[in-house]
């Protein structure tokens, strides 16, 4: 007896996590995904969670971030007690804001796989998520930024300095982006190149900026909403081609954009 109780313990760790989504399981269990600190992606089980009288349940909504107590047993892990560091709630309440949170949340899921431990990743995302919570910062500029800045991080830096083809550094004037080859294209080589995207010299200019620069520096960039959505558009394609499969809230967020 008191063999299996020190067994159970010393498979119980402690954590920080971000909740990513959640599935209903049997009649009060649910399966919840969590971007954690220590561990990257896991997959866990809240016991009686949907029970009226669970204290875990306020604690386990998508976009929150969490101190967790987690116990493993085979293969699963299983939440014993939860508390809550940041609900976010903003990002619940209003249909953009939810959009916008949950599209950043896909991003990361898709590009992730489980137990794969990515602290800079977990930095971003809940960096990313205070941001889409505070009033003061242009969403679209906290989405372009993360998209470029998550790519980095998941090893699908694009090329934007230099061609992509031939290596020449680019000239300050409209280029191509190529979705196959990971990079800005020459008008020079995209004469003989299939498949590539037209991206204007003030795209290109924001891209690379998001790219080196911090956020501080990032956010005192003045996005046009022409400019957002062609990099928008190129974004959503690299995407596409990188995952072989769409995302699911892109189109979520568009008509957010049409209502609001």
């Amino acid at each position: 007896m008191i063999n299996n109780i020190q067994d159970r313990r010393s498979r119980s760790f402690r954590c920080e996590g971000v909740v990513l989504r959640h599935l209903d399981w049997g009649e009060a269990d649910r399966i919840i995904w969590l971007f954690t600190l220590e561990k990257g992606k896991i997959r866990t089980i809240a016991k009686g969670v949907r029970k009226v009288r669970s204290r875990k349940s306020g604690h386990l909504e998508p976009f929150m971030v969490v101190s967790l107590l987690l116990s493993k047993s085979k293969d699963l892990f299983f939440i014993s007690q939860v508390d809550t560091i940041n609900a976010h709630t903003p990002l619940r309440e209003g249909l953009m804001l939810t959009s916008y949170a949950s599209y950043i949340v896909e991003l990361l899921d898709r590009f992730t796989i489980e137990e794969e431990e990515n602290r800079n990743l977990f930095l971003l995302l809940t960096d990313t998520l205070n941001r889409l919570s505070d009033d003061k910062y242009i969403k679209e500029i906290v989405l372009r930024y993360y998209e470029i800045r998550l790519l980095d991080l998941v090893g699908f830096r694009p090329q934007l300095f230099n061609c992509i083809s031939c290596n020449q550094q680019i000239e300050p004037q409209d280029q191509y982006f190529s979705i196959q080859l990971g990079g800005v294209v020459c008008p020079r080589c995209g004469r003989g190149i299939a498949g590539l995207l037209p991206v204007s010299v003030r795209s290109l200019k924001y891209l690379r900026h998001f790219q080196r620069s911090s956020f501080r520096e990032a956010i005192k960039a003045k996005l046009s909403d022409e400019i957002s959505q062609e990099i928008e558009i190129i974004m959503q394609q690299y995407f596409t081609y990188l995952l072989e499969r769409n995302l699911n809230t892109p189109p979520f967020l568009r008509n957010a954009r049409k209502a609001s």
